[in-house]
Protein backbone atom coordinates (compact mmCIF):
# COMPACT_ATOMS: atom_id res chain seq x y z
CA UNK A 1 0.00 0.00 0.00
CA UNK A 2 1.47 3.46 -0.54
CA UNK A 3 2.05 6.20 1.83
CA UNK A 4 -0.27 9.05 1.40
CA UNK A 5 -0.39 12.28 2.70
CA UNK A 6 3.06 13.29 2.83
CA UNK A 7 2.59 17.03 2.11
CA UNK A 8 -0.08 18.15 4.89
CA UNK A 9 0.81 21.86 5.05
CA UNK A 10 -2.30 23.49 2.90
CA UNK A 11 -2.70 26.93 1.85
CA UNK A 12 -5.41 28.48 3.64
CA UNK A 13 -7.95 30.86 1.44
CA UNK A 14 -6.44 34.16 3.63
CA UNK A 15 -2.90 32.96 2.71
CA UNK A 16 -3.47 32.31 -0.82
CA UNK A 17 -5.23 35.76 -0.41
CA UNK A 18 -2.40 36.91 0.59
CA UNK A 19 0.42 35.35 -1.96
CA UNK A 20 -2.12 36.97 -4.60
CA UNK A 21 -2.25 40.37 -3.99
CA UNK A 22 1.73 40.38 -3.11
CA UNK A 23 2.31 38.68 -6.71
CA UNK A 24 -0.43 41.37 -7.98
CA UNK A 25 2.03 43.90 -6.00
CA UNK A 26 5.45 42.45 -7.68
CA UNK A 27 4.18 42.27 -11.12
CA UNK A 28 2.82 45.82 -10.85
CA UNK A 29 6.14 47.38 -9.55
CA UNK A 30 8.38 45.00 -11.77
CA UNK A 31 6.55 45.43 -15.18
CA UNK A 32 8.54 48.45 -16.56
CA UNK A 33 11.86 46.08 -15.97
CA UNK A 34 10.87 43.02 -17.56
CA UNK A 35 12.38 42.03 -21.47
CA UNK A 36 11.43 39.99 -23.59
CA UNK A 37 14.14 39.12 -25.57
CA UNK A 38 14.19 37.03 -28.79
CA UNK A 39 16.08 33.91 -28.90
CA UNK A 40 18.67 35.90 -31.59
CA UNK A 41 18.85 38.41 -28.59
CA UNK A 42 19.73 36.10 -25.86
CA UNK A 43 22.09 35.16 -28.00
CA UNK A 44 23.63 38.47 -29.02
CA UNK A 45 23.50 39.43 -25.32
CA UNK A 46 23.99 36.09 -24.03
CA UNK A 47 24.82 35.62 -19.86
CA UNK A 48 27.88 37.02 -18.37
CA UNK A 49 29.85 34.52 -16.49
CA UNK A 50 31.16 34.29 -13.43
CA UNK A 51 34.64 35.51 -15.28
CA UNK A 52 33.00 38.15 -16.55
CA UNK A 53 31.34 39.20 -13.15
CA UNK A 54 34.75 39.10 -11.70
CA UNK A 55 35.91 41.85 -14.76
CA UNK A 56 32.76 43.92 -13.70
CA UNK A 57 33.24 43.53 -10.15
CA UNK A 58 36.99 44.88 -10.45
CA UNK A 59 36.18 47.26 -12.64
CA UNK A 60 33.59 48.50 -10.21
CA UNK A 61 36.06 48.36 -7.29
CA UNK A 62 38.69 50.21 -9.94
CA UNK A 63 36.18 52.73 -10.84
CA UNK A 64 34.82 53.29 -6.70
CA UNK A 65 38.37 53.29 -5.30
CA UNK A 66 40.62 55.19 -8.12
CA UNK A 67 38.76 57.12 -10.41
CA UNK A 68 41.01 58.68 -12.06
CA UNK A 69 42.33 55.53 -13.90
CA UNK A 70 38.60 55.01 -15.56
CA UNK A 71 38.01 55.61 -19.26
CA UNK A 72 36.38 58.87 -19.65
CA UNK A 73 34.85 56.93 -22.87
CA UNK A 74 32.03 55.10 -20.36
CA UNK A 75 29.08 56.52 -18.88
CA UNK A 76 30.31 56.10 -15.34
CA UNK A 77 26.58 57.15 -13.62
CA UNK A 78 24.95 54.68 -15.96
CA UNK A 79 27.61 52.37 -15.15
CA UNK A 80 26.97 52.12 -11.39
CA UNK A 81 23.20 52.25 -11.85
CA UNK A 82 23.83 49.13 -13.97
CA UNK A 83 25.79 47.84 -11.38
CA UNK A 84 23.36 48.12 -8.94
CA UNK A 85 20.29 47.05 -10.71
CA UNK A 86 21.63 44.16 -11.46
CA UNK A 87 22.95 43.18 -7.85
CA UNK A 88 19.10 43.84 -6.98
CA UNK A 89 17.77 41.88 -9.68
CA UNK A 90 20.07 38.70 -8.89
CA UNK A 91 19.10 39.32 -5.10
CA UNK A 92 15.19 38.96 -5.94
CA UNK A 93 15.72 36.23 -8.94
CA UNK A 94 17.33 34.20 -6.18
CA UNK A 95 14.68 34.54 -3.84
CA UNK A 96 12.05 33.73 -6.23
CA UNK A 97 13.96 30.70 -7.81
CA UNK A 98 13.91 29.31 -4.19
CA UNK A 99 10.47 29.76 -3.93
CA UNK A 100 9.90 28.33 -6.80
CA UNK A 101 11.62 25.12 -6.11
CA UNK A 102 10.25 25.06 -2.93
CA UNK A 103 6.77 25.42 -4.10
CA UNK A 104 7.27 23.34 -6.80
CA UNK A 105 8.14 20.24 -4.70
CA UNK A 106 5.17 21.14 -2.35
CA UNK A 107 2.97 20.81 -5.10
CA UNK A 108 4.09 17.64 -6.84
CA UNK A 109 3.95 16.29 -2.77
CA UNK A 110 0.06 17.65 -3.39
CA UNK A 111 0.06 16.08 -6.72
CA UNK A 112 0.78 12.47 -5.26
CA UNK A 113 -1.58 12.91 -2.81
CA UNK A 114 -4.10 13.15 -4.95
CA UNK A 115 -3.03 10.97 -7.25
CA UNK A 116 -2.88 7.96 -4.63
CA UNK A 117 -6.38 8.73 -3.57
CA UNK A 118 -7.83 8.86 -6.29
CA UNK A 119 -6.33 4.91 -7.20
CA UNK A 120 -7.67 4.00 -3.94
CA UNK A 121 -11.41 5.59 -5.06
CA UNK A 122 -10.88 4.07 -8.02
CA UNK A 123 -9.94 0.52 -6.77
CA UNK A 124 -12.82 0.92 -4.23
CA UNK A 125 -15.34 1.61 -7.05
CA UNK A 126 -14.25 -1.60 -9.29
CA UNK A 127 -15.19 -3.42 -6.02
CA UNK A 128 -18.40 -2.05 -5.52
CA UNK A 129 -18.89 -1.90 -9.23
CA UNK A 130 -18.44 -5.83 -8.89
CA UNK A 131 -21.41 -5.81 -6.36
CA UNK A 132 -23.30 -5.06 -9.66
CA UNK A 133 -24.48 -1.34 -7.54
CA UNK A 134 -25.47 0.43 -11.28
CA UNK A 135 -23.75 4.15 -9.37
CA UNK A 136 -20.39 2.51 -8.87
CA UNK A 137 -20.17 0.48 -12.42
CA UNK A 138 -20.84 3.88 -14.44
CA UNK A 139 -18.53 5.32 -11.92
CA UNK A 140 -15.86 2.51 -12.42
CA UNK A 141 -16.71 2.64 -16.31
CA UNK A 142 -15.84 6.83 -16.01
CA UNK A 143 -12.78 6.44 -14.11
CA UNK A 144 -11.68 3.31 -16.23
CA UNK A 145 -11.10 5.45 -19.51
CA UNK A 146 -7.40 6.93 -17.47
CA UNK A 147 -6.20 3.56 -17.44
CA UNK A 148 -4.82 2.70 -20.67
CA UNK A 149 -2.91 -0.67 -21.21
CA UNK A 150 0.69 0.64 -22.36
CA UNK A 151 0.45 2.98 -19.64
CA UNK A 152 3.75 2.23 -17.28
CA UNK A 153 5.64 2.88 -20.18
CA UNK A 154 7.08 6.08 -19.61
CA UNK A 155 4.64 7.74 -17.49
CA UNK A 156 5.61 6.23 -14.32
CA UNK A 157 7.83 9.97 -13.85
CA UNK A 158 5.04 11.94 -14.54
CA UNK A 159 1.97 12.20 -11.55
Amino acid sequence: MSITNYNNQHLTDEEYTKIQEALTSMKQICEKYLKNLSPEERKKYGRVNEQNKLLVNKTYDYHKNQPELQAPEVNWEEFEKDYISRQRLESIVAVLERLNIGLYNAKIMHDNDNYQAALTDYSFASYKAGTLDPNFEKKYKDLKQFFTKNRGKDSSKEV
